[in-house]
Parts: structure tokens; sequence; C-alpha cells
């Protein structure tokens, strides 16, 4: 690589060892809460200036560390040497003076819900209804508001040098399609909305540096295809020079330059040129399916089956590693799509019912803006039922009101009282001469399951794992749950499956013969009430969540991008045990380009089962951006219009599982 003379990188890492803690903190606080070092000897520089292009992006599975990666680039973690990590390039003439330090120079994007990501502001309402009140509180600032940075109650005169470039600022709302949003609450926007309105806000501050962690997680398809040319953009100005992070199967930008492939055990696996990067980890791949080598359990092949498609402008292009040869489904894979769990055709009794629905903000129309003909008669808002025993995915723009349906059947939603619906057969209002008692909100939520990002976000940090996952049996996050002890089994039993996701002290030596079946040796499960949510990994916050929101056995389940944030492998032993609970596990079938394989469990031939997978007695709805992230049994699916197009959903029915045909997923998308 050759840099412009005089120019020194922006950051620069020689030799590097990192720690979260200081590592001479203590014996007693290094066993409960273990510090182990973190990119030992790393060493990396990020050039100011090149001749050649020079886009970095991280790489890694679940627990590789890829936020933490991120973060030291940033300046955050303890270095050893200490001098060992430098910022050069913000000490010379060419920085402006508001960006000579790394906290402002370099900014980072990430979509943790823990607010220090580059959040819509602090997360402070105490109840998910609050975002859809009307607005009338003096913090509830419009999205023009957010990204001039006009967030404070009493705002002094802006100066020249904070001040925002409009011309930036109107191409960046147009690209990221927010030009029709400035004028709303931020409170009001969806997920993906958000998310697009965060990474706008970043680009407004023209910082030096832009770390972007996984930026596409939950973008719909036109969204991730208007952003990454974008990115594009300010890649080849290098104004701000990006560092990204995908997972493993997520395509690869093709701007894309550099890789830092990282190990599960947050250790460099592979760095270089993405080519050079690639071709290596194809090497290992196939040694190891092919018998020669012997698989690195810190660098699992079956993370890397789908590594090297690349995103472009006309699409996803490329195989992954596992199509170049050939590989079948994996075993998780086949076991989903074989199962006939929930694919009954007895029509089970109506538990949520639509019958022309239509949320509206003032003028604005959020869901249902459409009339069609229905029965040889016309008919306005959204018209839906969910029965017992079916399992629907629910899919549309980012925008067009998914949030909404969700917020509308756990009942979040104010506008619940006054619209057509119907939730287990009653209103939320009396109704004169039913006999029969509305629902309370209480009711709803008890027999309502739900992980979505609203949740993540509002769930305490404080709480402990097992305090997470026992809250489904409560009325609030923080109230006390009401458990029996069946309930306290399904705990037990759902911690020790997951025990290697979500415990963050949990060491290889301490599994058994089926790792990815979560199985340890150990004796307690002490581990679940010494760590908080938020001292978990991002992908161990989403596991818990989809977990809390199952393990009730709910009559409705709703995974609201619940799979957002996992890997491919960690994905796919959350839907097996949806499916199967307990009944199945995973043993790893070394030297197999299949991965893993699914067994029974032999505890579930003595009937010692204590979590089983979905009943036909229960209703699934999926919300999702990716068609991998659908679980192989839906069937049934409603899409959404873009906002105010005028134009109705459209429903249909598969014939098999959206992750094994691109032509069922472009159906549903309408392309």
């Amino acid at each position: 690589m050759r840099t412009f003379a005089g120019r020194p990188p922006i950051i620069r890492i020689a030799n590097g060892t990192f720690y979260r803690h200081h590592p001479n903190g203590g014996a007693a606080s290094s066993q409960q809460h273990p510090n182990p070092p973190l990119f030992t000897n790393l060493s990396f520089e990020l050039p100011s200036q090149s001749a050649e292009p020079h886009n970095w992006c991280i790489v890694g599975p679940s627990l590789s560390g890829k936020s933490t990666f991120l973060e030291v680039l940033r300046g955050q973690h303890l270095s050893f040497p200490p001098k060992a990590r430098s910022f050069p390039y913000l000490a010379t003439e060419h920085v402006p003076h508001r960006l000579r330090t790394p906290h402002r120079a370099i900014q980072y994007v990430g979509f943790d819900a823990s607010g220090t990501g580059g959040g819509l502001g602090p997360a402070t309402s105490t109840y998910l209804s609050q975002r859809y009140e009307s607005r009338r509180e003096k913090t509830d600032f419009s999205l023009r508001d957010f990204l001039i940075g006009n967030t404070q109650l009493n705002p002094s005169e802006v100066s020249l040098e904070d001040a925002i470039d409009q011309k930036l600022l109107e191409r960046i709302v147009v690209d990221l399609r927010l030009d029709t949003l400035l004028d709303l609450p931020v409170a009001f926007l969806s997920n993906g909305q958000g998310r697009r309105a965060r990474i706008a806000r970043a680009l407004l501050t023209s910082p030096e540096v832009l770390l972007l962690d996984e930026p596409f997680m939950g973008l719909d398809p036109p969204t991730v295809a208007g952003l990454s040319p974008l990115l594009r953009s300010l890649a080849e100005k290098a104004s701000p020079r990006l560092v990204l992070s995908v997972r493993p199967q997520d395509p690869l930008p093709e701007w894309i330059t550099h890789l830092v492939y990282l190990r599960t055990d947050c250790q460099v696996g592979s760095m270089g040129e993405k080519e050079t990067v690639l071709e290596g980890l194809g090497k290992y791949v196939r040694g190891v399916w092919k018998g020669g080598l012997t698989e690195d359990e810190t660098l699992p092949v079956h993370a890397l089956a789908e590594m090297g498609r690349t995103l472009t402008e006309r699409g996803i292009e490329g195989e992954g590693l596992a199509d170049e040869l050939g590989a079948s489904l994996s075993g998780i894979e086949a076991s989903q799509k074989s199962t006939a769990n929930g694919t009954s055709e007895v029509l089970g009794e109506p538990l949520v019912e639509m019958n022309g629905c239509r949320v509206k903000y003032g003028n604005k129309v959020a869901l249902g803006n459409w009339s069609e003909e229905r029965d040889g008669q016309t008919v306005t808002g959204l018209h839906w039922t969910v029965r017992r025993g079916e399992r629907w995915g629910v899919f549309g723009p980012n925008g067009s009101g998914k949030t909404t349906i969700v917020s509308l059947l756990c009942s979040d939603h104010p506008q619940t009282y006054s619209l057509p619906i119907k939730l287990f057969g009653r209103s939320r209002l009396p109704e004169p001469g039913s006999g029969q008692l509305p629902l309370t909100f209480w009711d709803i939520q008890s027999r309502v399951g739900h992980s979505s990002p609203e949740i993540h976000q509002h769930m305490p940090r404080s709480l402990t794992i097992r305090q997470v996952l026992e809250s489904a049996w409560a009325d609030t996050f923080r109230s006390k749950p009401k458990l029996d002890e069946a309930a306290t089994s399904q705990v037990e039993a759902t911690l020790k499956w997951f025990a290697h996701e979500l415990n963050p002290a949990f060491s290889s030596h301490k599994l058994g013969t089926s790792s990815s079946a979560g199985q340890v040796e150990e004796d307690t499960l002490a581990w679940a009430n010494d760590y908080m949510f938020g001292e978990l990994s991002f992908s161990a916050q989403r596991i818990l969540l989809f977990l809390r929101a199952i393990v009730k056995h709910s009559d409705i389940i709703v995974l609201d991008e619940a799979f957002s944030g996992m890997d491919d492998a960690v994905r796919d032993k959350c839907m097996l045990f949806l499916a199967h609970g307990e009944e199945k596990m995973c043993a790893p079938s070394k030297g197999s380009r299949t991965g893993d394989e699914v067994v029974a469990n032999p505890a579930a031939e003595s009937g010692n089962v204590t979590m089983t997978g979905l009943s036909d007695q229960q209703a699934l709805i999926c919300i999702s951006h990716v068609k991998e992230e659908v679980p192989d049994f839906v069937r049934e699916w409603i899409c959404l219009p873009e906002a105010n197009t005028g134009l109705p959903a459209r429903f249909g029915r598969l014939d098999g599982p959206l992750r094994t045909d691109a032509k069922r997923w472009r159906e549903i998308w309408g392309i």
C-alpha cells in the first residue's frame, strides 16, 4: 500500500493487546467476570489517504467480538502497552480542531439498543405504547431536529464550525429515504427508519472515520440497495473513511477491499486484502470438508459456509463457500425443512381478527390506507385473521406498518380500543349483549410472547439473565414473576440448553459431547444470576429475548426481527429449539459438508423433556427482511405495501421454506 507523504495513518495499532478491565484487577474480580485478552498482539493501520482504495470490513460469527474490535479502533478498552494504539493523523493541521480527539473524529453507529451507538436519544419511555401517543412533550423532537442536532430544550446558536452542510443534508435524506419523514417525531419512526436516521446523523457530523456495526441489519431490500451505493460514494471520496462489520452469512459490499475475520475467542483469524483472506478461508473450509485438516473450534466451518457473496447495485451476486463445493443443507436446515410442525390443514379458532384497521396520526395514515374488493364489496383498511396452528410471515418495506401491526395485536397501541379488532375472540371494549367482559391489557400480555427491537430497547440492562427469562411470567419487566414449579423447570432447562451462548464465562472445556446443543457438565446455573442483561453481547441479548418470547408457550408468539444480529449457526439452533424444543439436538458431523447433524436427544427417549417445540395450539407471527431468518415451517404470508401508495396488502401461501427458494422470496416482494 502506498500512502501519501506527510500523511500518517488515522489509526495505528502496533502489536497491542486489549482488555475490558485492567488485567491486574484482582483474582476475585476476574473469577466472577473473566477478563481475557482481546486481539492479542494486534497490528492494524487505517490510512488517512492512500493511492488505492482501502475499505475495511470486520467479519465474524456470534461472540467473536466484531463490536469490540470497532470499539478498540475508536479508543475504547485498555491497550497494553498503552502506546501501542495511537491516532497520529488527528494531530496534524489537516484535521479541524473540533475533530482532534478520537471521540469526535471517529463516530460509531451500532444498533444494540443500548443508547451508546448513536441512538435517537435515550430510551426513557417507561412503556411501549408511549411511542404511539400524540406528540405533546417538549422532548418529542422531530427527525429534522434530530438530524441537525437541535435536541436541546434551550438550544444555543450553532457555530459556523458545527453548522450542518445543507447540500449534504438534502442528499443524505433523499438517499436514505428520509425526506418525507422530516417533520415526524423520532418516536414515531419504525425500527428500520430509525436505523437509517442514526446513520444519517453520523454522516452529517462529517467525521474522519465512520464505524458502522452491521449497518444493513433490519433494513428492507430496497433500502439496502439504496444505502450501499451511498456508502460506496463516501468510501470512494474517503469522506469519511468507512469501517463496517457484518456477519459471515451477509454479502460483502463490492467496494470493500480489506477484511478482518475474527475467531470465536476474540482473536484475529485472518486479515488482509479481501481476495487473499477469502482464498485462505476457502482453502481451510475445503481442507476440513475433504478430511485433510482438523477443524479449529474457534474457527467453525459452518459459520463460513455462506461467506463470499457480494452485494452489488444489481443485487446479491456470487456463491458462498458451501455453494462452490456443492454442499447441501445443514442438518438443522434439513430438519426444519422436513418438519410438519405447524402445517396442519385443520383451522383452529381465531386468535387475532382485524376487520378494517386503519391507524392514523393526525393527517398521516400509518397502516391501512387502502380499499379493495372483498366478496363483492368495497372494504377499507387491513382485514386479517390469525388462527391457532397457523405460521405467518409478515413482510413489507420499512415504514409500511409492520411494527404498528405488532403493537395492535400486543395491545401496546392506544388505538387498539377504537379499532375493529378482536383478540382471543374478545374486544378491548364492552360489547352490549355479549355477556363477556372486555379483555384487559394484562390478559393480552399474558397470552402473547413477544421479541422485537422495541422490547430490546426497553429491557432494563440491570436485570440478570435469569430475571429477563422469568419476566415472561411477570406483568412488567421489573415486577415479580408468577412462577410455579413447571415454569421454573422451563426456565432452567432453557438456560442449560443455551449456556454456551448466554454465559459469558463459558469455556470450551465445559462442553459435553454436543456443544451446539448447549449441554454442559455444570451442576449450577449461578452464572444466570451473576451476569446482567447489559453485560451480554448483542447476539446473546437477542438470543435471550427470543427465548423469553417462547419459554412460556404462549398462545401467540411474535418474532419481530428476532434473529437479526445472530450468525447462521446460532440462528439455526434457535430455530431448531423453536420447532422441537429439547427433543432434537445437534451433533457435530466432522468432515461433513452438511455441518452439524440433527439427532434425537437421548433424554427425549426416556421422557425427560421439559421444553417442547411450537404446538398446533399456538400461532406464530414472524417479521423479517431476510429470508434466512424466517422459520422454514412458515406458510401463510402477508406483504404490506409502501406507505401511502393506496395499494392493498397482498396475501399468499408458501409451498415450501423461504430460505431454500429465492423465487418464493421474490413472489412475496412482487419482484
